[in-house]
């Protein structure tokens, strides 16, 4: 299945980025030429390619479809398969309330 895009959007989040038609290429996992025919308009990328751009691109798959002004993320995924102990804090996390999630980002800001 494949996905109409607003390839403006597209080009703009990468020039935001700083970033090259080849090295967003890399970070979807397309090759250069796939890339620039999807910037050009003259390919259709599919749902998953799609779902790639966002996530490389620091964006929503709404965003570059149109369907969102928003052009930052405003969920992230994870999945237990590819990131165990990420997914496992973010669960205990949900039923935590506001205070001790304060508590926890306060922590995390001195980590860094």
């Amino acid at each position: 299945m494949q996905i109409e895009i607003l390839v403006e959007r597209l080009i703009a989040r990468r020039h935001d980025l700083g970033i090259t038609q080849s090295e967003a290429a890399k970070l979807i996992g397309v090759s250069q030429p796939a890339y620039q025919r999807y910037e050009a308009g003259i390919r259709t990328p599919s749902v998953q390619v799609v779902r790639e751009m966002a996530n490389a691109l620091n964006t929503s798959v709404d965003y570059l479809t149109g369907n969102s002004d928003l052009n930052s993320n405003d969920c992230i995924v994870v999945y237990r398969k590819e990131s165990p102990e990420l997914f496992s804090i973010v669960n205990q996390c949900r039923s935590l309330s506001t205070d001790e999630l304060k508590s926890i980002q306060n922590y995390l800001d001195q980590l860094n």
